[in-house]
């Protein structure tokens, strides 16, 4: 067996005016994260873990912001073009560990939900797939409710 572990972070800032997408799933809540796609920190982590676990270049490179294609896109588009490659280079996903970082909005009553909607995606089980939300203690441009970020592991395993 080949195994392979990929890392990602993403932290993008909370501006009104904006819907709030974390995990695939719409957040209720008086703003949104800014970005040239949706801004899912959390989708977005996770392409960026898969990406570094098959050795290739971030997200930012595969869907660059320059590119008028990539404005307003669903980051589970994103995330289903990186499962592809993935696929396409005989990886499985084996398990998927996340935490999101978020003073506001409050986001433990959503966290089966993305897991479902992250499961869906990637078509794998949920029993795979692990939720953390954190606050973080009020520090920092997280703590002062101006971002909200997201870290994803991934392992992925290949037959040889």
């Amino acid at each position: 067996m080949n195994y392979r572990i990929g890392m990602g972070y993403d932290i993008h800032r909370l501006v009104e005016g904006r819907r709030l997408f974390i995990g695939g799933v719409e957040i209720p809540y008086l703003k949104g994260l800014l970005g040239h796609s949706d801004g899912d920190v959390l989708l977005h982590a996770i392409c960026d873990a898969l990406l570094g676990a098959i050795g290739e270049v971030d997200i930012g490179q595969h869907f660059p912001d320059s590119y008028p294609e990539y404005h307003n896109i669903s980051s589970i588009e994103l995330l289903k073009r990186v499962n592809n490659l993935v696929k396409e280079k005989g990886f499985y996903i084996n398990n998927l560990d996340t935490v999101i970082i978020a003073q506001e909005p409050i986001l433990s009553p959503f966290k089966n939900q993305i897991k479902e909607r992250i499961g869906q995606i990637l078509g794998v089980n949920q029993d795979c797939i692990s939720i953390k939300a954190k606050t973080n203690e009020g520090l920092g441009e997280i703590g002062r409710k101006e971002a909200i970020a997201s870290y994803a592991v991934v392992t992925l395993t290949k037959e040889v």
